[in-house]
């Protein structure tokens, strides 16, 4: 069911009690990353509701091209919003990659709106600082390729969105280079990361910055770990475990 929000924001909401909030991460959408990796259905076993938003910028949102519209903190302002319309006041959240960092400024703008995060696929580095928001934009824009071969792969897909996504994604990486997360939330953590996944390098730095319990997923790089059914299962046991 698509929900009306601020900026008319694309949410998918599937029944079910005390609904997770699932955030996707750069270039992707709600059920790219969520649908069609099996969480709604993990989630729904474990008898709980699903609140996916395609983030601004992404999917069915609005894609503005106003680097400021993309700030941690906007884009964890307009999940608040979502709650708000959804009635929901405390909500478990799921993150993978950017939306992790959506997640955790979230957490820590709105604490009382949080009430455990399950954060995958990030470490310390903010990624968009290391590899170049300019970087980005002309890869995105002016088909440049990137020497990262991950971002290479993630930025190649992206290439085949029409101009007014593509801008929009310029935008975000941006945004999100310009205002890196730093913030600590006080609320019940854990960072679950791939093996091999580069981009969450310093996740048990990061674990230990956040006291949060740390798993990793063997053999799994960044755009598989989301789909390992080792991380749902971690991820459901830790949303259902006493707060």
């Amino acid at each position: 069911m698509v929900a009306a929000v601020p900026l008319d924001l694309a949410v998918e909401r599937h029944p079910g009690l005390n609904p997770v909030v699932l955030v996707h991460g750069f270039a992707s959408d709600a059920r790219s990353t969520w649908e069609a990796t099996g969480w709604y259905r993990a989630l729904s076993d474990a008898g709980r509701g699903v609140i996916a938003v395609d983030l601004r910028g992404h999917g069915a949102s609005p894609k503005p091209d106003n680097p400021d519209s993309y700030s941690p903190s906007v884009l964890a302002s307009d999940i608040v919003c979502v709650l708000d319309v959804e009635g929901v006041q405390q909500v478990d959240i799921i993150g993978y990659s950017m939306g992790s960092q959506v997640a955790r400024q979230l957490a820590a703008d709105h604490p009382s709106r949080v009430s455990s995060l399950v954060l995958g696929g990030i470490g310390t580095s903010e990624q968009f600082a290391r590899w170049g928001a300019r970087a980005v934009r002309e890869a995105l824009i002016d088909g440049i390729s990137v020497d990262d071969p991950v971002l290479d792969g993630l930025l190649t897909a992206a290439a085949a969105l029409p101009l007014e996504s593509r801008l929009a994604l310029a935008a975000c990486a941006e945004g999100m280079a310009q205002h890196p997360v730093t913030a600590i939330p006080d609320v019940s953590t854990l960072v679950v990361t791939g093996e091999l996944d580069h981009i969450a390098e310093g996740a048990d730095r990061l674990a230990m910055e956040l006291g949060a319990a740390w798993i990793t997923i063997p053999g799994r790089h960044h755009g598989s770990t989301v789909s390992a059914r080792a991380f749902k299962q971690a991820a459901v046991e830790f949303i259902q475990s006493p707060k």
